[in-house]
């Protein structure tokens, strides 16, 4: 028998890719974790299946209509799982002393506040989602200090550069400068020309990863990769000077760290995201993640090359709206959010998402992240801009894309 005490987890966003991960590495470790809170928007048959599978304590919804469906299935079935729904329901949960992790995993601002309410609760959180420390990461910083809340990256290139000595915020010992990696998206090799009349499912069709579709438009505009720049700053307490973007195609080196002694350590591994989410579930410890092991002969090389910032504006963008600190990281954010969504949608072109969030930017002045209400706030107003903007009929495309 193990001697490590069970773990009670929490899934904001169980039906989505990260969730689904997240719930299969667990499936494998039943003498380690145990499913408490899982949570999602209005996916009820994909949620009554989790429950049935893993029957957590508590299930939330983001409507009482959604909870009041999911609530009738699982009476049917037999099971006896509590069903809560809105936001605040969400926020209790995580908050609640039988929940030791909380894996936030839950897409966009609406994950803000529930995985606010897991650092100031103290807890291990697992984040998955960008959005707290593109928006507010001065505030969850400062939050997970004062509470002892441990906040443990997801994204696949933090997590590969996670020491063990890993404080949140604190800057690893003896590092030079962190090299974050990217494939490139599914556009490296296209034509400038050709970028405008791509289509959505071009745009989410990675080549390495499977995805959401909006993280698969933000992977294909390398905005994904500038947010990750804002986060490994916060996570790591260092300057964006110390952050590299490395274009690397075959998504096989995830994350890269120099230290002052000239070395360069590299962590390699399959494109899979149960590897750094079994990573953050059992750290500083090791557990079989159900991924496959890395073949180096099948590989045969790596290939490195420098980002154009010209052609992924995105990037640049992001460095920029950093730089400029209070609210600009929200704005950023914001106005990605909307013009992403309204790519999808086929309301305008894929070149068209830089070019809104550059007007809103200049349109819109930061304020002082003072907290989150200034936060929210400054995020709305963005977001009303960026629409004004995406709906001038020089921007919106007509009858779809062609």
């Amino acid at each position: 028998m193990s001697s490590v005490p069970v773990q009670k987890i929490a899934v904001l966003g169980s039906t989505g890719s990260i969730g689904v991960s997240t719930l299969d590495v667990i499936a494998r470790h039943p003498e380690r974790f145990r499913i408490e809170v899982l949570t999602a928007n209005t996916q009820v048959e994909r949620l009554f299946e989790q429950c049935r599978q893993f029957q957590p304590t508590l299930a939330v919804m983001a409507d009482e209509a959604s909870a009041t469906a999911l609530k009738q299935k699982l009476e049917e079935a037999g099971l006896n799982t509590t069903v809560v729904a809105g936001i605040d329901a969400l926020c209790a949960s995580v908050s609640s002393g039988d929940v030791d992790v909380v894996m936030a995993a839950i897409v966009g601002a609406a994950g803000l506040k529930p995985t606010l309410a897991a650092v100031k609760a103290g807890k291990r959180v697992l984040i998955a989602n960008k959005e707290p420390l593109v928006m507010a990461g001065d505030i969850f910083i400062a939050e997970a200090r004062g509470s002892g809340a441990l906040l443990l990256p997801i994204d696949s290139e933090h997590n590969a550069v996670l020491p063990s000595d890993f404080r949140t915020g604190n800057t690893p010992t003896g590092i030079r400068r962190v090299l974050l990696t990217c494939s490139g998206g599914p556009f490296r090799l296209r034509a400038a020309a050709e970028l405008s009349s791509v289509t959505p499912d071009e745009a989410c069709d990675h080549p390495n990863w499977s995805m959401g579709r909006k993280i698969s438009v933000d992977s294909a505009t390398l905005m994904n990769k500038g947010l990750e720049l804002i986060e490994a700053c916060w996570l790591f307490g260092i300057e964006p000077n110390k952050v590299e973007i490395v274009i690397h195609p075959q998504s096989v080196i995830h994350s890269m760290v120099e230290y002052l002694d000239g070395s360069v350590l590299a962590q390699l591994g399959n494109p899979d995201m149960r590897t750094p989410i079994a990573h953050a579930l059992a750290w500083p410890e090791r557990i079989d993640s159900g991924v496959d092991s890395l073949n180096l002969f099948d590989i045969a090389r790596l290939d490195f090359e420098s980002p154009d910032f010209e052609r992924f504006p995105c990037l640049r963008l992001a460095s920029e709206a950093f730089l400029a600190g209070g609210t600009a990281p929200a704005i950023l954010n914001a106005a990605n959010e909307v013009a992403v969504q309204a790519f999808l949608d086929e309301e305008i072109r894929f070149t068209q998402i830089s070019e809104i969030i550059a007007a809103t930017m200049a349109q819109c002045v930061p304020s002082d992240a003072i907290d989150l209400e200034t936060i929210l706030a400054d995020d709305l107003r963005a977001r009303d801009v960026a629409t004004e903007i995406m709906q001038q009929p020089s921007t919106r495309v007509r009858g779809g894309l062609q």
